[in-house]
């Protein structure tokens, strides 16, 4: 099965690229670099010719700007859904972030659109919503300038971008779901937590603290998976091994 992967050159593309080959299929690679540009729509109707399946694990150029989210998800998730219509593709995965349908920050009010463009079009789909990868950590600590980096307060469930991969990959090559169960790793912490984990294995001397504040919602829960949901294998101590 020809399978295309829309991002499939950012972190969690590559994985989910690596994913498609080990499972015996076709990966198909749609990004900026190999003449496929989803805010215009140029290069998708010849990067999915013949291609069954499509996962969208794209991200916007720039999180910061309200505009650029919501275009990107609005505009490029259009574009990307009217070609795979128009190539006969019969099943459209798309990566979204747990919390969304309840944080109201640009970047998930941005997966908000996106999942009701990708809903409101004609081919068969399946959202899987995931929680903070582990690399988050990273994320948070890099404008970090002096000996202090504040994180926001945030509780999290964080899931590995392999184990969100594999998941993925599996929905792609099975029958379309719509809202499926969401997928979160084995433990939930805070991102300080996370944060001053990851300093300690990278051995340096930079002090984390935790801000006062943070949007509502945040620092309770909201980011976490309620109900059911799919866990992943692999531990954030796993992850720290390997970096």
């Amino acid at each position: 099965m020809k399978i295309a992967v829309a991002g499939g050159t950012g972190a969690a593309g590559r994985r989910v690229v690596d994913r498609v080959r080990r499972t015996g299929h076709e990966p198909v690679v749609l990004s900026r670099a190999g003449g496929v540009d989803l805010l215009t729509g140029a290069g998708l109707a010849g990067a999915l010719a013949g291609v069954e399946a499509v996962v969208d694990v794209t991200n916007p150029p720039d999180w910061r700007s309200r505009e650029v989210v919501e275009r990107f998800f609005t505009e490029g998730t259009g574009h990307l859904v009217e070609a795979a219509a128009r190539a006969g593709v019969r099943h459209l995965v798309v990566l979204s972030i747990v919390g969304s349908d309840v944080v109201d920050l640009d970047y998930y009010l941005g997966k908000r659109r996106q999942e009701a463009v990708v809903a409101a079009g004609s081919v068969p789909w399946t959202v899987l919503r995931a929680t903070q990868f582990f690399e988050f950590a990273a994320q948070v600590l890099a404008g970090a300038t002096g000996p202090v980096a504040q994180v926001p307060p945030m509780l999290s469930q964080p899931v590995s971008t392999a184990d969100v991969a594999a998941r993925l990959v599996e929905l792609a090559v099975g029958e379309p779901r719509g809202l499926t169960l969401p997928i979160a790793g084995p433990e939930r912490m805070r991102v300080v937590d996370m944060a001053r984990r990851f300093v300690a294995r990278r051995g340096d001397d930079l002090r984390v603290e935790e801000a006062g504040e943070g949007p509502a919602g945040l620092s309770t829960g909201a980011l976490c998976p309620q109900g059911e949901y799919t866990e992943g294998e692999e531990t954030f101590a796993d992850y720290l091994d390997s970096v």
